[in-house]
């Protein structure tokens, strides 16, 4: 449901799926969504999920139909974004009857949705102010090849 009060998604909703996304990674986010303790009104979400090799997808499939047998959670909230040109995708093929297209937004539309949740509150630790824009966004993604080592 779209409405511009929802919240962003928290660090533990999301999985950013790769090539790399291991089968634990999978498994923790489709156990969090379909636990008793998803009660708390979270959407859980596997992002890209197209990217994911076959031996995982075959086992996202695997773990979601076995653990939603065994659930007591009547209205769990898992959502997995696929590219609907990536064809040859196992997880597209697999939860093909779920599938639900999404309405399109303008990047207005986004931008201002964005613009009034990534904003900086007064005096926030001097961490936030380490990028000086106009917009004073408090989220920026740092990317390093080691770990640790994003600055």
């Amino acid at each position: 449901r779209h409405t511009k009060t929802a919240p962003l998604p928290t660090y533990d909703e999301v999985l950013v799926c790769t090539p790399d996304t291991e089968e634990e990674e999978v498994e923790l986010i489709v156990r969090r969504a379909l636990s008793s303790d998803s009660q708390n009104q979270k959407i859980y979400c596997l992002l890209g999920a197209e990217k994911l090799a076959y031996k995982v997808s075959k086992q996202l499939e695997s773990h979601f139909f076995r653990l939603l047998q065994s659930s007591t959670v009547p209205d769990y909230r898992f959502i997995i974004f696929c590219n609907a040109k990536a064809h040859n995708s196992y997880v597209i093929t697999a939860f093909d009857t779920y599938k639900v297209t999404i309405p399109c937004y303008s990047m207005t539309e986004i931008q201002a949705y964005l613009s009034t949740h990534l904003k900086v509150p007064c005096g926030t630790a001097p961490v936030a102010q380490a990028f000086e824009e106009p917009y004073q966004q408090n989220v920026k993604f740092v990317f390093s090849d080691q770990a640790g080592m994003g600055r």
